[in-house]
């Protein structure tokens, strides 16, 4: 769920990892999933422990998949869920900024500046009790959008998590939201103190190397919060085996001691396999839903996509966009935020730009700022992801009998459990889309052939 005023504590981060995974430290990535494009589930069973991949195991063959269809009464519930979809993501935007003007209209941030400062002199000292409470308020604020969404999750079948064990999870979030922004409020009013006028460079160059260290430690840390992980080849040794070959063609370095199985049903029905982390704690996460809905070609193909993006250097590339972007986005807030404080700060009571209690008046500006610029850089993430969908093909031909046919039943299977909408409004797919449609997705797996007449993949020679 990329609620708005939680995501904007730690815009750096997107910096480094792009906007697909800012907080999926400590959201199910359903909920991302649902927020970013629509997506729900049919109910599915739990997969049994002791039977793993179970859907492997089938020995009838697969329907031949020719474009993206769904059952008329999937199509109705999966065009249901992509409108609720759509205008979810426009009132979590319109929510948020209602949010952040209410807080400045109470005067709430000044609030927790008087409390800090009145606790001492050291600025460490202050921003250990401001940004906590700050990220606080702002998420018991945003509190009803959150609930509101799991309540849409729960009832297209899409999650399984009760509600205590979902308020656990949320309060294990807001924790790591608290940490994390604790860290990046510290660094953004050193570097405004620091230099008043150079400010949002020094920001934004001391938070890539910050961000990137914590998306090292996020797989290791952080993800195991909220997630139960175990060795793949305990769980699914054939798998794990299919996955080191593919890993091996794509010259990469994941050996079987990082590839690992989570167990995502006890929270969610969707399905879900991964590439996460770096350098060491670079590893394949395969979901257990996962597991029992595809066979062992269909994973490899997913795992494949995600390889493509370390192996395509679409990190790097990431890295470089958003570093880009955000550049920018904060130049312009240091513009902005000078007239808009010298014009509204009295009346909330902000000292000015270097004030703790400016907080909030900075996250209004880069929500502004951000929904404006949302349909550049979900088109950029579009690119990337049709770029590692060839390349999956590319991986897996020669690995795997009819690998584009493999290919397209995977994306109409993750269509079918996830209710990706077969008929998406353009609007929807223009400003928030980060993936192409399924539909797109599976007439690309289909039609794809370079090899057709001796001819080699883009990638994968």
């Amino acid at each position: 769920m990329r609620r708005l005023s939680r995501l904007l504590f730690v815009p750096c981060l997107a910096i480094s990892i792009g906007p697909s995974v800012l907080l999926a430290a400590h959201v199910p990535a359903a909920s991302l999933r649902f927020i970013q494009h629509p997506a729900a589930a049919a109910p599915a069973q739990a997969p049994p422990s002791a039977a793993p991949n179970s859907a492997s195991s089938v020995s009838e063959a697969p329907p031949q998949v020719t474009e993206y269809t769904l059952p008329p009464d999937l199509y109705r519930k999966a065009h249901l869920l992509g409108q609720i979809a759509f205008w979810g993501r426009l009132g979590v935007f319109v929510y948020g900024v209602i949010i952040l003007l209410l807080v400045l209209k109470w005067r709430i941030a000044p609030k927790f500046r008087d409390w800090a400062e009145r606790a001492g002199h050291s600025r460490l000292l202050q921003a250990l009790i401001f940004a906590p409470l700050f990220i606080l308020t702002l998420g018991v604020l945003d509190s009803p959008g959150d609930i509101l969404e799991q309540h849409v999750l729960r009832k297209f079948g899409l999650s399984v998590q009760g509600w205590p064990s979902w308020l656990w999870d949320w309060t294990k979030g807001e924790i790591v939201s608290m940490i994390m922004g604790t860290i990046f409020i510290a660094i953004l009013y050193w570097a405004i103190r620091t230099s008043p006028r150079r400010w949002w460079l020094w920001f934004w160059t001391a938070s890539i190397p910050v961000g990137l260290f914590l998306f090292f430690l996020q797989p290791l840390v952080v993800d195991p919060l909220f997630h139960k992980f175990e060795p793949l080849a305990q769980k699914d040794p054939s798998l794990t085996l299919a996955l080191e070959r593919m890993v091996q063609h794509a010259g990469e370095n994941i050996p079987p001691q990082r590839m690992f199985w989570m167990d995502a049903s006890e929270k969610l029905n969707v399905l879900n396999a991964y590439v996460t982390g770096l350098g060491a704690s670079k590893r394949i996460v395969v979901w257990d839903t996962t597991i029992a809905k595809m066979t062992t070609p269909e994973i490899v193909f997913v795992v494949g996509h995600e390889m493509g993006h370390y192996v395509l250097n679409h990190v790097v590339k990431g890295l470089v966009f958003f570093a880009a972007l955000f550049l920018v986005l904060f130049y312009l807030g240091f513009y902005v935020a000078g007239w808009l404080l010298t014009r509204w700060g009295p009346a909330w009571k902000i000292r000015g730009v270097d004030d703790w209690a400016s907080l909030p008046a900075l996250l209004l500006l880069l929500a502004l700022f951000l929904f404006v610029a949302s349909p550049g850089a979900n088109a950029f993430s579009r690119y990337l992801e049709h770029q590692a969908d060839q390349y999956a093909l590319e991986v897996t031909h020669g690995l795997t009998p009819d690998s584009s046919q493999v290919g397209a039943r995977a994306f109409q299977i993750l269509g079918e459990v996830d209710l990706g909408d077969p008929d998406p409004n353009p609007v929807d797919v223009f400003l928030f889309y980060d993936h192409p449609p399924d539909g797109d997705r599976v007439h690309f797996a289909l039609t794809y052939d370079p090899w057709a007449h001796g001819g080699h993949g883009e990638f994968v020679k």
